[in-house]
C-alpha cells in the first residue's frame, strides 16, 4: 500500500513549506496471497506430521487418505508456485516504484533547469529477492 506512505520535498521557491509526495501503487494483494498460503502451508504440514505419527495405523489401513493427502499436497505446490510468481511480479513492482530515479522524476523541484537532484542512496532489496527464491 505504497500510496499510504508520504515524503516530504522541498520546495525551492520558498525554504519554508513543503510538498507533500505519495508513492504510486498499491501490491499488497500479492504479499497476503504469498503469506497467507504459507502459513496454511506450515499448519497443514503440522497437521500431517501429526496424522503420520500419531495416528500413523489409519493412515496405512485407510486407501483413501494417503490419495487425498497427495491431491492436497499437490494443490498447495500448485498454488505456492502461483503465489510466488505473484510475489515476484509484485515485488518487480514495488522495486520500479520505489527505485531513485523514478522518485526523482515525480519530484516537480527536480524538473528546473538548473536543478540537479540525486538519491543519496539506492535501497536494499537482498531479503526482498530472497524472499521470492525460497
Amino acid at each position: 500500500r505504497l500510496y499510504q506512505i508520504p515524503f516530504e520535498m522541498p520546495d525551492c521557491e520558498s525554504e519554508s513549506e513543503t510538498h507533500t509526495l505519495h508513492l504510486v501503487g498499491d501490491f499488497s494483494a500479492p504479499a497476503e496471497f504469498f503469506v497467507t498460503l504459507g502459513v496454511f502451508s506450515f499448519l497443514y504440514a503440522m497437521a500431517a506430521l501429526v496424522l503420520y505419527l500419531r495416528f500413523h495405523s489409519l493412515y496405512g489401513e485407510n486407501k483413501k487418505l494417503p490419495f487425498a493427502d497427495f491431491c492436497v499436497t499437490v494443490c498447495f505446490a500448485f498454488f505456492w508456485l502461483v503465489a510466488a510468481a505473484a510475489w515476484g511480479k509484485g515485488l518487480t513492482d514495488v522495486k520500479a516504484a520505489t527505485w531513485p530515479a523514478s522518485l526523482i522524476a515525480a519530484m516537480a523541484v527536480c524538473q528546473g533547469q538548473e536543478v540537479v537532484c540525486n538519491a543519496g542512496a539506492t535501497p536494499a532489496m537482498g531479503l526482498a529477492n530472497i524472499s521470492v527464491v525460497r
